[in-house]
């Protein structure tokens, strides 16, 4: 049985994995009758749980660690490049359209507001949460169920050569790229290596002769797109007419206007920020080129509520939060300080957390952002993180080492009555104040 095992090829994996009731790579939350993914990690070597997985319920459990192969495992050479194979396999036998998203910023809303437009028409199957690197989209592609009609898969990258490897995987016929900006510098080497990394969608696009959707107000994805692809749909015009959207004025929540087909359109959204208008963009146009009503397309967009700290307001019964602690990078917080700073109110407070992953340009970019809030007049502001504190003090500005050093100052000193601007990358942990606030 191991020796059968041993030689087992991908397409014979895949005929267990259709008997199954899906997979997974994590005892904790395994069910019975998933396939079980023995993968190594940082801190620790997914073999070690192979036999609480099978004693779990697991109808096999794949394994590349020899002494950790029994009668009820399956040993292969790497567990991740199983788990990949096999999803590139699955994809392709669902012969459904699939959408790719990437980009330093708005990757996550753009793709849950295109699900919300898309699932007006199809049976759409996303990405949920975050699972958008190596393991997570062969892992969204592994849950789609039978019925699936369209996928929608996000992927992100830290370093040259990932999107490339996730577009084979999960063989996009479309794509998005939302923007390009600074961000996992430290991976990329520079921010010319941030471009070359984000169009390796575009340049799989070109081969399969697939479809871009792009922000024709952005020069360099504008440039990129006429480099790389050969078939490629503007956001201003994706079905042959116009489409013209634009910010209307409101207090708190983002409301748009939008043109289309001599309609005029009032978008009400749940979302906070004008930096939202180009996901938003993003979702319509994608929607209007595969056919979707446009009534339908509003009413999505007014009925999609973000969640997990993304663009979120949050009123309590002492503050009104604007959520935004998920990612941070310097072109994703200075959005977020220029939209907060245009709410009208006498009373408010910003929390900024760290940006991480910036290299040798983390000094730089951190400078830069409160040089921008001195600029603007800001003057309650708490800083979290070593970056941020190393220059808080010739600012002005009051700065915590780490999280929990403001929850400790807010329980003391507690915030009432103010807008509260919470924007830092999500390895600051801010998520920790909310409840304080």
């Amino acid at each position: 049985m191991r020796h059968f095992f041993r030689i087992m090829k991908t397409d014979q994996l895949y005929n267990l994995f259709k008997e199954s009731k899906g997979v997974s790579t994590d005892t904790r939350t395994i069910k019975n009758g998933e396939m079980f993914f023995a993968l190594w990690g940082g801190k620790y070597n997914g073999n070690l749980y192979a036999k609480e997985a099978l004693e779990r319920g697991a109808s096999v459990a794949v394994v590349d660690d020899p002494p950790y192969e029994t009668d009820n495992t399956i040993l292969v050479d790497d567990c991740l490049f199983e788990l990949q194979a096999l999803a590139a396999h699955h994809r392709k036998e669902l012969k459904v359209p699939l959408l790719a998203i990437t980009g330093t910023n708005g990757k996550t809303t753009t793709k849950e507001l295109i699900a919300a437009i898309m699932s007006r028409k199809l049976k759409v199957h996303y990405t949920k949460g975050n699972l958008n690197n190596h393991i997570g989209v062969p892992l969204t592609i592994l849950s789609a169920p039978p019925e699936t009609e369209m996928m929608i898969v996000e992927m992100g990258a830290n370093h040259i050569g990932e999107i490339r490897t996730l577009c084979l995987i999960a063989k996009p016929d479309y794509g998005i790229i939302t923007n390009i900006g600074i961000a996992h510098i430290e991976g990329f080497g520079s921010f010319d290596g941030v471009i070359k990394a984000k169009t390796e969608l575009y340049e799989y696009l070109k081969k399969v002769n697939g479809i871009a959707i792009f922000n024709d107000k952005n020069q360099i994805l504008t440039e990129k797109i006429f480099r790389f692809v050969n078939r490629a749909v503007p956001y201003s015009d994706p079905t042959g007419t116009d489409l013209l959207i634009e910010q209307m004025p409101s207090d708190l929540y983002l409301k748009l206007s939008a043109e289309y087909q001599h309609k005029t359109y009032t978008i009400n959204t749940n979302l906070f920020g004008r930096y939202n208008i180009e996901n938003i963009q993003a979702a319509i146009a994608t929607g209007l080129f595969l056919e979707v009503e446009m009534a339908d397309i509003v009413d999505a967009v007014e009925k999609y509520v973000p969640g997990n700290n993304r663009s979120q307001i949050k009123v309590t019964p002492n503050n009104t939060i604007v959520c935004d602690s998920y990612n941070a990078n310097p072109k994703s917080m200075r959005k977020a300080l220029e939209s907060f700073n245009e709410l009208n109110s006498e009373k408010k407070l910003i929390i900024l957390g760290d940006m991480l992953e910036l290299g040798e340009k983390a000094t730089e970019e951190h400078i830069n952002i409160l040089k921008d809030l001195k600029l603007k007049g800001a003057r309650d502001v708490f800083l979290v993180g070593p970056q941020f504190s190393l220059h808080a003090k010739e600012f002005g500005y009051i700065s915590f080492p780490e999280a929990g050093s403001l929850k400790d100052f807010l329980v003391s000193k507690p915030v009432k009555g103010s807008f509260i601007l919470v924007k830092g990358s999500r390895g600051m942990g801010l998520e920790k104040i909310y409840d304080l606030l």
